[in-house]
């Protein structure tokens, strides 16, 4: 069974970006919410009457307005958007087209600097999504749109579709996430057909992920590691998203109700734990396949064991015997942590395994910032990043990254001195 994937073009029509200026993120400045328009935006919101009503002096978009930042630094609130030609009224005089936002605790976040991704989706609706600059949520949706990474005070846009358009892959679709959109799958009769034994409870990790990989009998880890690291996770992710939806779908429908009135603890605690469950089944997948992968090169290794102060590195190579053995030889150890996301946890593992000097991470996180890789480099972390990845870094980290390929090699090669 292979994995039929959808399109970025199935969801949006265009985007277009730039940098916000002084004018553009403080209404104290222009007097008014207003972001200035340009060429190529009014090719992506319009200007004529096939967008617009008969007669109306603007458009309002409803739109999502979304804030971006670090870890745990996500807002989002739903709206609309304003589009007019401030010279409308004169025509005489070439249009001037404006964008009018709403202030909310979004748009308060913005300042001078910031990144402004603005998305058409398929009926109309806008995303207004504002990042800092540098950081690598800019980089990851540059990377899904497939726009250029010198961003200027004007907008530049990009139509989606043709030769512009992105496979909902695994990269792809964990960017969306971060927008708040689930793809929907192309192939859920199979899907469902592999969870259904399962009916409304979750199986062990450790069973879901031996789901994932026996249902790509196609897949080599042997031949090809890095893909079949993306492959699994993404159909282990696929299936998890099923059998949630499933058992989301039916705790809603019991309700959240008590003799007086609606259980707002309960619901709210309800859908943190669905979030935890997302972020911890992550982690213990990427860890199973790991495994698997390591155990198709066999290649030896102790998971989880304990090395000092209680540290618990991921991957310890060969194993926790050799570790302790201060007669084994310390170049010939290595340590692997894995993180399905990144963001600023990187740090926590290099307190693990303090014998090895040089640590190694391996994590699913897209188009992480340089100023996060370069300190990675100067605390001795090297990053290990499936092939595929690489492509939504810049040049000059790919030069630096390891492949998970290039991190068997070098296991394998002090395992076999």
């Amino acid at each position: 069974m292979t994995i039929r994937r959808g399109l970025l073009s199935d969801h949006f029509e265009g985007v277009a970006v730039k940098c916000l200026a002084l004018v553009d993120a403080n209404p104290e400045s222009s007097n008014q919410h207003e972001v200035t328009g340009s060429e190529p935006l009014v090719r992506i919101l319009g200007h004529d009457d096939r967008k617009f009503p008969k007669g109306g002096a603007d458009h309002r978009f409803p739109a999502t307005y979304i804030w971006l930042g670090g870890e745990q630094e996500a807002l989002s609130e739903e709206g609309w958007l304003s589009w007019y030609d401030s010279r409308r009224n004169r025509p005489k005089r070439s249009a001037e087209w404006r964008l009018y936002y709403q202030g909310n605790a979004v748009t308060l976040m913005m300042k001078p600097g910031d990144i402004l991704f603005l998305a058409r989706k398929l009926d109309g609706h806008l995303l207004f999504i504002v990042t800092p600059d540098g950081g690598t949520i800019r980089n990851q949706l540059l990377w899904l749109f497939g726009l250029d990474e010198q961003i200027g005070m004007k907008f530049e846009s990009q139509e989606i579709g043709g030769n512009n358009d992105a496979e909902l892959d695994f990269t792809a679709r964990y960017v969306l996430d971060e927008l708040g959109i689930e793809p929907e799958e192309r192939e859920a009769d199979k899907l469902d057909r592999l969870i259904e034994k399962f009916g409304l409870k979750f199986p062990t990790t450790v069973v879901f992920s031996g789901l994932a990989r026996s249902s790509l009998p196609e897949v080599n880890a042997h031949d090809a590691p890095d893909e079949a690291l993306l492959l699994w996770m993404e159909r282990e992710e696929q299936l998890f998203r099923r059998l949630e939806r499933r058992i989301v779908a039916e705790r809603i429908g019991g309700g959240f109700a008590m003799d007086d009135g609606a259980d707002v603890d309960g619901f709210l605690a309800f859908s943190l734990s669905v979030q935890n469950r997302r972020k911890a089944r992550a982690g213990a997948a990427l860890e199973n396949h790991l495994a698997a992968v390591f155990d198709a090169h066999r290649i030896r290794f102790a998971h989880g064991v304990e090395t000092e102060n209680r540290n618990r590195p991921d991957f310890l190579f060969p194993g926790q015997a050799e570790y302790r053995d201060a007669a084994f030889p310390t170049a010939r150890l290595t340590m692997l942590g894995s993180k399905s996301t990144l963001k600023d946890r990187w740090r926590q593992v290099l307190s693990e395994a303090t014998r090895i000097d040089q640590k190694h991470l391996l994590t699913l996180e897209p188009g992480i910032s340089e100023n996060q890789t370069d300190e990675m480099r100067t605390k001795l972390l090297q990053l290990v990043i499936p092939r595929k990845l690489h492509q939504t870094y810049r040049p000059n980290q790919q030069e630096w990254l390891m492949d998970v390929s290039g991190f068997i090699g070098l296991v394998a090669g002090r395992q076999g001195e």
